[in-house]
């Protein structure tokens, strides 16, 4: 049996601490390591408790999770970082999205689907449906025509087959939906979005589906 998914909670307010540790401590292939009341104690409770993924509240009185995602993210070896927010429209998102959070999920999300995000990120993928993706970079002014070149220039570095992949990662596709759109394996949908980071220096799927709407091609 594979080990569980260890997930650290960060959240100031204990009662939602409190459900979310109920609701993914029933799953036997997650297990809540442990929990932080604000993002300045995530450093040192990341490194007690060695997360796999980290439940990232946005709003929070000291450090907020924009500022601990972008410390976390910047370390070798970091875990994954799911945010939290009450608003699908919060700018904050994709600012966190950019700092390489890999995905964000409401507060109010049904408890099925926070352990399908804790698992979907946990394997790889990230936590974006096309609806939430189209709504949280439709709140986003467009950027300038110079950062538009520079993106474009930047997808340009690919092959067609990656920048096929890259638009399908945009559009908040899964691998599997990849692979069928595309009529390739998994495997090789893998393999092409791993070429793709590299290329690109991101370090998840997420920066590449901000990159493809950056360059006007999503």
């Amino acid at each position: 049996m594979s080990e569980p998914v260890r997930v650290l909670l960060v959240d100031d307010d204990a009662l939602v601490r409190a459900g979310l540790s109920m609701i993914l401590s029933a799953a036997p292939d997650v297990a809540v390591v442990g929990e932080a009341a604000d993002g300045a104690e995530v450093p040192g409770a990341v490194s007690q408790h060695q997360p796999d993924i980290v439940l990232m509240d946005i709003r929070m009185p000291r450090v907020d999770g924009l500022a601990a995602t972008e410390t976390l993210r910047s370390r070798p070896g970091a875990p994954e970082v799911i945010v939290l927010t009450t608003f699908d429209a919060d700018e904050y998102v994709l600012r966190a999205l950019r700092a390489g959070a890999s995905g964000f999920l409401l507060k109010d999300t049904p408890p099925a689907d926070i352990l399908r995000a804790v698992r979907r990120v946990a394997a790889g993928e990230a936590m974006l449906s096309p609806t939430v993706t189209r709504q949280l970079i439709a709140h986003v002014a467009a950027p300038a025509p110079p950062s538009r070149s520079r993106a474009a220039e930047r997808l340009d570095q690919l092959s067609e087959r990656e920048r096929d992949v890259a638009l399908a990662l945009a559009q908040g596709s899964s691998n599997a939906e990849i692979a069928t759109k595309l009529h390739m394996s998994i495997a090789t949908v893998k393999a092409h979005v791993s070429r793709l980071l590299i290329k690109l220096e991101l370090n998840n799927r997420v920066q590449v589906a901000i990159l493809v709407h950056d360059a006007g091609r999503a």
